[in-house]
Formats: structure tokens, sequence, C-alpha cells
């Protein structure tokens, strides 16, 4: 095939793959800016309908690729370095919600895994400027929460209250080592019935918080140690 059968076939699949509708010599000549008379663009096109590349589907209408038509562009029109160029803000993209996502399945496993082993609630902050938190029905069972409603309620509202807990977590100075809160230290009034746990993990470029919440007869030493095995955890595999 000659390289200008090859631009007007592939004026052609472009044009239809924008359109969908059947493309004629005019629309190739006035929007690919091609250097020769309609007449030079029509005979081609014949040449091209003639080798099965092309087909018109209509009486006087334009021409449309066949399967072999755009067989021959994949396989030997198709210049992927071009469109990559092109379509680098959409990679950039893709790859950063790639990466949220595959830090966010991370954090909800750690959070699913604290909230089973200590029977409490895991929350955990994410990128996209929320919490994240399982376990509160494990917390709702205890005998202190059943017999104090009020208090029930209250953690119940600081949880769904998203952004009063984030504003919270984040005004936290939190280093390396997990913190403790108990009762009146919490700086929420509504869950000074509880303790708190918290921790800092790293993923990628991303810092955010992970911790324990349930009532102050907890299990200090073991909570403790099973957080900080999750977060050496998620340390480690951010590190691979």
């Amino acid at each position: 095939m000659k390289n200008r059968q090859k631009l007007i076939l592939q004026a052609i699949i472009n044009e239809f793959i924008q359109t969908a509708q059947p493309v004629g010599s005019k629309t190739i000549l006035v929007s690919y800016n091609f250097d020769v008379s309609a007449a030079t663009v029509r005979n081609e096109m014949a040449k091209l309908e003639k080798e099965g590349l092309i087909t018109q589907p209509h009486t006087s209408a334009g021409r449309i690729p066949t399967d072999l038509g755009y067989r021959v562009f994949v396989n030997d029109i198709m210049d992927f370095e071009k469109v990559k160029e092109q379509a680098k803000d959409t990679i950039l993209d893709i790859q950063n919600q790639f990466k949220k996502n595959k830090l966010k399945r991370k954090v909800q496993e750690a959070v699913s895994i604290l909230s089973n082993a200590t029977t409490n609630v895991g929350f955990a902050t994410l990128p996209e400027s929320r919490t994240f938190y399982l376990g509160l029905s494990n917390v709702l069972k205890k005998p202190e929460f059943l017999s104090d409603p009020m208090q029930a309620s209250q953690v119940v509202e600081v949880l769904e209250n998203n952004d009063n807990f984030l504003q919270i977590l984040s005004s936290l100075d939190i280093s390396d080592q997990l913190e403790i809160f108990i009762g009146q230290e919490n700086l929420l009034e509504q869950i000074q019935s509880c303790a708190m746990l918290i921790g800092r993990y790293k993923i990628d470029d991303y810092e955010g918080f992970i911790g324990i919440l349930g009532p102050k007869r907890m299990n200090y030493p073991y909570n403790s140690v099973i957080l900080q095995e999750v977060l050496n955890l998620i340390n480690s595999e951010t590190n691979e």
C-alpha cells in the first residue's frame, strides 16, 4: 500500500471513529489537509475499496472501514507513541486513580483486620478526604453502650460526621509512635466515653491515620500490639 493510501485510510478511520458517519472525499480534504485534488482522493479511495479496506454502505455516500481495513490500521498504521503523547494527561489520571484505588483497598483491608481482631471500631483516613470505618456493631454490643443508648448514639454521630472527625484527626500531633487517647483526653466530647488508639501510616506519597475506637474498658496492650502489626504490614508492603 502506498503511503498516500495509508494516510487516507487513516483519515477515514479516524473520522469514522469520531462521527460514526460515512466519510467522503471532501471531508478528508478539508479536515486532514491533503495537498492533492479531490479527484486524486476519490481515486485512492476507489483503490482502497477495491482492496477491501473500505466500503460504501449506501449509494452516493462516503466510505467506512471494513474489518480488513481496521486490521491494516492496527497492524501497520497506528502510531502508539504519538497517541501515547496525546493521551499523556489521561494516562496520568489513570495512573493516579489506580494508585488511589490500590491504596484504598490496602487501607480498607487493614481496617477490616483491626475491627475483626479487636472487636472494636477500626477506622482510617483515605485520600479523598474521608474516613472509612468498620465494626460499629462490635462497639454497640458492648455492655457500657447497651446500658447507655445516648453514649452509643454519640459514637455513631461522630463517625458519621465525616468532616468533623477528619478535622480532629488532622489536628492531632502524631509521630511514628502509636498514641492512646483515653476518655476526656479525646478532643471530641461525644466520644469521651471511649478510648482511641491511633497511628500514622504512609503509602507512596499519601500519609494518613489508622486506629481503633472502643470503650475505655478495652484491652490496651493487646489492641496496641494489633494496631502496630497492621501498621508494620502496611509499611512493609509499601516498601516492596
